[in-house]
């Protein structure tokens, strides 16, 4: 081997450059089963170009050939954007109009050079998502207005000089604006799935879950987290309104309930208590399947089954139920219900089951996440009518005492 021919592509351009490194006859003489240790550090690029770099053997008898892809850092990295004149010889500044959608940027400091500006989707590369415009160095305002259409933390203003292989300067004016991500969220009724796609590369586990009357709690349903970067799907969802969609980054949680307004029916549960047996039923009457299952509450939002849970079908005009017996009861035992005809489901608990029913006595017991939430509304009402109470008990004895003191007065003339 006499030497080497090194040589870097550019990917967007496609330019090629070769140079050739001869190997010395002292470092020659002896080849066969020696490594040779060559290194060339002269190959000038510009900053945040991307390129691969080639080594060949000379002559190249078997064809083998070393590749290395390579990043040069861009202007966002501080060493290079100190150093490296050609990031600080163009300026940029830009103004949001979000009611009218539009971004105004303006151009300084381009030594009378034409230059590019665009809006793009920041991915793998910056996708088009506009008409690129020109802005003529001749112009004295170097100005130019974008129209965008979601404020989405990957959208980017793309500036660069119009000359071969330049730098692109880029600026993301709603990179903190991650509240639009969860917004793309469809549901498909033929089918009954559940989508979200991200218009933005994102890092977030997302999760279906259950949102709770009591303090707006989501609690996460089993089997549906999942760690995602574009898209989610979930397949036959109930489209109870209490079923949400949890997104969950390093800095927030989002919660997106998208069956809480619109045409969506609820279904809830209903428990009649007739001297010692209880009677299951569901409503509305549209064709579902459910469950119900006797169980024992560990905390707030779960319990533990105490036998097999009973199947239950709706459809027609009929309304069907189910019968448990009436012994099961007490301060702790509540009663589950949930829908099977689907995969992801939200449960309805009715606990608190009074022991005490008298026979021909019938006791009706509606959907409700707990009994604990009507005693806590309860209590919060009667603390608020007492406080009213006390402050009209007060500005009546006010009245009352200015009233006497008059009359007092007009006695004593």
């Amino acid at each position: 081997m006499s030497g080497v021919q090194i040589c870097y592509i550019l990917v967007v351009t496609q330019k090629t450059k070769c140079v050739k490194v001869k190997i010395s006859r002292g470092q020659n003489a002896h080849p066969e089963g020696n490594k040779v240790k060559i290194q060339f550090n002269c190959f000038e690029v510009s900053v945040g170009q991307h390129l691969y770099v080639t080594m060949t053997a000379i002559p190249n008898y078997y064809g083998d050939k070393q590749t290395q892809e390579y990043y040069v850092e861009d202007c966002r990295n501080s060493d290079v954007g100190k150093n490296i004149p050609d990031c600080f010889v163009s300026k940029m500044a830009y103004n949001v109009d979000r009611t009218r959608k539009i971004i105004s940027v303006n151009i300084s400091d381009v030594q009378n050079t034409d230059c590019y500006v665009r809006l793009c989707h920041q991915r793998f590369v910056c996708e088009d998502v506009g008409p690129v415009t020109l802005i003529q160095g001749k112009d004295l305002i170097k100005f130019a207005s974008l129209q965008y259409t979601q404020p989405l933390p990957c959208l980017c203003i793309e500036v660069w000089p119009a000359i071969l292989d330049a730098r692109r300067m880029q600026l993301c004016p709603f990179k903190n604006d991650t509240k639009t991500l969860w917004d793309n969220i469809v549901y498909q009724a033929a089918t009954q799935t559940l989508t979200w796609e991200a218009a933005c590369p994102v890092h977030v586990t997302v999760s279906l879950c259950q949102l709770m009357k009591i303090n707006d709690q989501c609690v996460d349903l089993e089997g549906t987290v999942n760690i995602a970067t574009e898209k989610v799907k979930y397949s036959r969802v109930d489209t109870h309104p209490s079923l949400c969609i949890k997104f969950a980054t390093e800095h927030n949680v989002w919660v997106k309930c998208p069956f809480n307004h619109g045409h969506f029916q609820a279904w809830k549960m209903r428990l009649a208590v007739m001297g010692q047996q209880i009677e299951v039923s569901f409503t509305p009457h549209f064709e579902a399947e459910f469950s119900v299952l006797v169980c024992n509450r560990t905390n707030l939002h779960s319990c533990n089954s105490t036998g097999s849970p009973k199947a239950l079908s709706l459809g027609g005009l009929s309304l069907p139920s189910v019968n448990i017996s009436g012994k099961l009861c007490g301060s702790n035992v509540c009663i589950k219900g949930w829908r099977t005809d689907v995969d992801y489901s939200v449960s309805s608990y009715i606990c608190d089951l009074p022991c005490n029913s008298s026979p021909g006595i019938q006791e009706y017991y509606e959907y409700s996440l707990s009994i604990l939430s009507l005693i806590a509304f309860l209590a919060i009402f009667l603390i608020m009518l007492a406080l009213l109470g006390h402050k009209l008990l007060s500005v009546n004895s006010r009245k009352t005492h200015a009233e006497k003191s008059v009359l007092h007065m007009i006695t004593h003339r």
